[in-house]
């Protein structure tokens, strides 16, 4: 089901499907509720019933023009489980929604059954961003005025190269990527929250069971954040996949579905 719910004085697009505990899915920087991919979802469907949205200003929900935070973003969240009638979930944040989860699980920790942060950023000592290299890659891309080329490259750099490099892999991503619009303004505004984001000497009081996932073949935000990640949150447990870029869900679907219906399961049945 899709539709359009309230929040504040903006509107959020939202997609809700499967069945079983609620599970609140947060997209990276540019990501849209499309950004998921179906082979993920239908995976999840027999088990969860997913919840996810497009970000103030991306997307089908209302424009942003102001700027704003990572705990903005969550406060978004957090308005949208309560408009949803949600006085709990299971949260999943990935990339830049794994920042905005970390912030939810600190906020309101009455609120998450469970927490999955996937290749993520805490900021602090010892986390790194992507390196100067892969930004500039990425930001010529973007500022090329051709918008497959920007879409290209942003996919050659999210995913590892042995995934780029089967081509029947690249027209579902073209597909999900021309989808539902991603205003190079708003990504700018996600790029200046990122960059004041920092939870890491907060991150041991998070109290959500926690599952860390990262790709060790991650360009974006390296498998060391991961590292960092899960030391920090007191019983966090990482899984690393191999080889795989930031896009760990695109490239595993089935695994990273299975990863999460185990630990959401765990959370709410523990032994």
């Amino acid at each position: 089901m899709s539709e359009r719910i309230p929040i504040g004085d903006r509107t959020l697009h939202v997609v809700q499907r499967g069945s079983g505990d609620p599970l609140l899915l947060i997209q990276g920087m540019s990501g849209t509720h499309a950004s998921w991919g179906e082979p993920f979802l239908s995976a999840l469907d027999p088990a969860l019933a997913t919840i996810s949205y497009d970000h103030r200003g991306i997307g089908r929900s209302d424009p942003a023009a102001e700027p704003f935070s990572i705990v903005d973003l969550a406060d978004d969240a957090l308005a949208l489980l309560d408009a949803l009638g949600h006085a709990s979930a299971h949260v999943m944040g990935i990339s830049m929604g794994g920042m905005v989860a970390q912030e939810l699980a600190l906020k309101a920790p009455e609120r998450v059954r469970s927490l999955t942060l996937g290749c993520t950023y805490s900021g602090g000592e010892g986390a790194s961003l992507a390196a100067p290299e892969t930004i500039q890659r990425l930001s010529e891309g973007m500022m090329s005025g051709d918008r497959e080329r920007a879409i290209r490259t942003g996919y050659e750099i999210n995913v590892s190269p042995a995934f780029a490099a089967d081509e029947a892999h690249w027209p579902a991503f073209l597909a999900m990527a021309t989808a539902t619009p991603a205003p190079i303004a708003t990504i700018m505004l996600q790029m200046q929250a990122i960059g004041a984001h920092d939870t890491l000497a907060r991150l041991g009081a998070i109290t959500a069971p926690t599952l860390v996932v990262h790709g060790d073949a991650d360009l974006m935000l390296p498998v060391a954040n991961g590292v960092l990640i899960a030391d920090a949150i007191p019983g966090a447990h990482l899984e690393r996949f191999a080889d795989v870029g930031h896009l760990f869900w695109w490239e595993r679907p089935e695994q990273t579905a299975a990863l999460v219906t185990a630990h959401c399961a765990g959370a709410t049945n523990p032994a």
